[in-house]
């Protein structure tokens, strides 16, 4: 007699959904590419011509994708442990190294001053949620650190968070930096995911 399978409560995250199958076919290393391209299309984060700085870019699909729209007379840097699985290209710069150590080269380039600053950082993940939330909130904390020493008056801010606690406070500290914060969740993001993005744009200038 044949068991019957138990139920998963959702659908098997090792097979290939509908935006995993487009990333690989406009060869993009992930599917998150399409969170960014959906944010971008809603909130233009991006300009021709801007410099990106984007945390955390392994395996690179953000790094390929904001390079794009900067273009030739704009620049991506990108900074992550993980090494970015794209080829480079002309306006892309890419620092293998740890966020929270960062070298003075990395700090040289990123200090010269940016437009936008994109985090798509999340903790390795221990499935107790108010951990996960925790670590996190310093990653998103590291993020904002960085946009405030590097990111120009006006540029745009992109964080992940895990909803947590300390969510609040996070976004209330991005809605005092920038002229508009919004919350956004793409339709990219798993159903079942607790991620979420908060977006600054119009930085205000320092008194």
């Amino acid at each position: 007699m044949m068991r019957k399978k138990a139920k998963t409560g959702g659908k098997d995250r090792a097979r290939p959904d509908y935006y995993a199958k487009k990333a690989k076919k406009e060869h993009f290393p992930a599917r998150s590419v399409y969170k960014l391209s959906e944010i971008q299309e809603k909130y233009k984060v991006i300009k021709p011509g801007d410099t990106v700085l984007d945390l955390g870019c392994a395996p690179g699909s953000w790094l390929k994708y904001a390079a794009k729209i900067a273009g030739k007379g704009g620049k991506v840097i990108g900074v992550d442990i993980k090494p970015a699985d794209v080829d480079p290209s002309a306006n892309m710069f890419i620092f293998r190294e740890d966020i929270n150590d960062m070298s003075p080269e990395a700090w040289q380039v990123i200090d010269q001053g940016v437009d936008a600053v994109l985090s798509d950082m999340a903790p390795s993940t221990t499935g107790r949620k108010d951990v996960d939330a925790a670590r996190s909130e310093q990653l998103c904390e590291m993020a904002l650190y960085v946009a405030d020493r590097a990111l120009r008056p006006g540029g745009s801010f992109v964080c992940k968070i895990f909803q947590g606690p300390g969510f609040k406070a996070f976004s209330d500290s991005v809605k005092a930096r920038f002229k508009t914060m919004k919350i956004f969740k793409p339709s990219g993001c798993r159903k079942e995911s607790r991620e979420i993005y908060i977006i600054g744009t119009g930085k205000k200038q320092e008194e």
